[in-house]
């Protein structure tokens, strides 16, 4: 069935290489933060937070520049959900043919507690849990089960709901056998990963295919890359879940035209209302998703 009720998550600005495409990436923890604020006041229940060097406007891990971002926001808004990514730390760019294991530049692997360590210091509400390795063009991205099992322990322990983002079924796949482990408590939250080279492609065939592989109380969301950002939308309401927008993904409004985080939340707030949902605000979407409150 469609969704009657819809939450919006703005993903506001990602890891990857846009900080040179487009002029309206936030690359500050200043900038971060009020593109999370705009977002929200746009219409996004959720907030789904990278940061950046400020001077380089490379993906970071800094504790700090995290501590910075949801201080920003929380001194101005404590309704809006915040969603820290879990991801960084898992890219491996392989070296030469003949020494593979030298490492060329892109690299950035470590551990599973170095890869959550601001989560464990500033508890959000939502984390992200990549569930699975995938090649992401010819860089690696890898998450062992050993790693997820630690890294999902470690949010429960502390209460952090974990956003399971899969990006093909075998991920799913391994994401159920953390759920029957008692790692993930029920109803778990997903978030179907669309579009990326390599992964499930952003059609209907597939987030029909990965929708009807989630365990069937499962929370979910979906977002699609590129040009097909607003389809996999109305693709997302169509089937019930909940929807994902914002810089991260995708880079502009129409063709030729670059887009900001709030102009993306808007046209999904417009897709979702003519679709027949309702958008959620953060409030109902904390209680919808059980959420202990900011």
């Amino acid at each position: 069935m469609p969704s009657e009720a819809v939450f919006i998550t703005c993903a506001v600005t990602g890891s990857g290489d846009s900080v040179r495409k487009s002029p309206h990436v936030p690359v500050t923890p200043a900038q971060i933060a009020a593109a999370a604020l705009d977002a929200h006041s746009a219409g996004a229940a959720v907030v789904h937070i990278h940061v950046r060097d400020p001077a380089s406007g490379a993906p970071s891990r800094e504790t700090a520049l995290y501590r910075e971002v949801v201080d920003r926001i929380r001194s101005r808004n404590v309704e809006v959900l915040l969603n820290l990514t879990g991801g960084m730390g898992g890219d491996l760019v392989l070296g030469p043919d003949e020494a593979p294991l030298r490492f060329a530049k892109g690299t950035d692997f470590v551990g599973p507690r170095a890869r959550i360590a601001h989560i464990l210091e500033l508890l959000p509400e939502i984390a992200s849990l990549d569930c699975g390795s995938l090649n992401f063009d010819e860089a690696l991205y890898g998450t062992t089960p050993r790693y997820l099992r630690e890294i999902a322990a470690a949010y429960r322990a502390r209460g952090v709901r974990p956003e399971i983002e899969v990006f093909e079924l075998g991920h799913i796949e391994l994401a159920r056998t953390l759920i029957s482990e008692g790692l993930i408590a029920q109803p778990a939250l997903f978030q179907l990963c669309l579009g990326i080279k390599y992964g499930a492609p952003a059609t209907a065939q597939a987030m029909l295919a990965m929708r009807d592989a989630l365990p069937p109380e499962a929370a979910w969301s979906a977002f699609g890359v590129g040009r097909l950002q607003m389809p996999m939308v109305a693709q997302a309401v169509l089937l019930g879940g909940n929807v994902r927008v914002g810089l991260e993904d995708n880079l502009y409004l129409e063709k030729g035209v670059l887009a900001t985080n709030p102009q993306l939340v808007e046209r999904a707030v417009k897709l979702v209302e003519l679709l027949g949902a309702r958008v959620l605000s953060s409030a109902e979407a904390r209680t919808q998703l059980g959420l202990r409150g900011g």
